[in-house]
């Protein structure tokens, strides 16, 4: 899950009254659907939360694994919807989880050659260097896209969960809506800022093209 770590640090201020964990809240939330056989851990690194698929394993950073802040639980509960999906075989998180291997050489590709196509623009192999750039762009914008509908269908189910169980008080949402909405907006934002990449690699293509003309 991801972050603007400046929102975080604000929301995790926020207690919870019932002094429920992290890892008790997606144990809870898990619990709850039937499923028993994901293991919840404790991984090094800030705002390092994830539920590992094919691992079955749902990860939480420290401060949400130990932490009882109403941010600690939003984020355990939203690693559990996660898990929630798997086990429904929700299919916009199989179709994410298909794109996953393209994703891992299409990052790094677009990160080397979109951040030197301006440098040989002009060049003789300038406009390969821009076309890869831009095939490798829309692959990861393809994974972020399809990224959008997972996040925001797994914080409706955590939402649901945490009010239903009594781990959260209606009062309290509010905390909690602002830590899960936080986080949506940053794969909100890469997913434009890719959008604006490909943009304008396109048209210093098209421009470059018809300067040669």
């Amino acid at each position: 899950m991801r972050f603007r770590s400046s929102a975080y640090h604000k929301i995790v201020e926020i207690p919870g009254r019932g002094g429920i964990t992290g890892r008790e809240a997606a144990a809870a939330v898990m619990d709850r659907v039937g499923i028993t056989d994901v293991e919840i851990v404790e991984v090094e690194g800030m705002l390092s939360d994830h539920y590992d698929p094919s691992a079955k394993k749902l990860a939480l950073s420290p401060d949400n694994y130990h932490g009882t802040s109403l941010a600690a639980v939003g984020v355990a509960a939203h690693e559990a919807g996660h898990a929630i999906q798997h086990k429904v075989g929700y299919q916009m998180m199989e179709v994410r989880q298909s794109l996953v291997p393209i994703m891992q050489i299409a990052s790094p590709v677009a990160a080397i050659f979109g951040g030197i196509a301006l440098w040989f623009f002009g060049a003789a192999f300038g406009g390969l260097i821009i076309k890869i750039a831009i095939a490798a762009l829309c692959c990861v914008a393809l994974f972020q896209f399809v990224t959008l509908p997972v996040e925001f269908d797994a914080t409706r189910r955590a939402k649901a969960q945490l009010v239903n169980l009594g781990i959260v008080q209606p009062d309290e949402m509010g905390g909690v809506h602002e830590t899960l909405d936080a986080a949506a907006l940053t794969y909100v934002a890469a997913f434009v800022a890719s959008l604006g990449q490909i943009i304008h690699l396109v048209l210093l293509l098209g421009g470059g093209s018809r300067s040669d003309d």
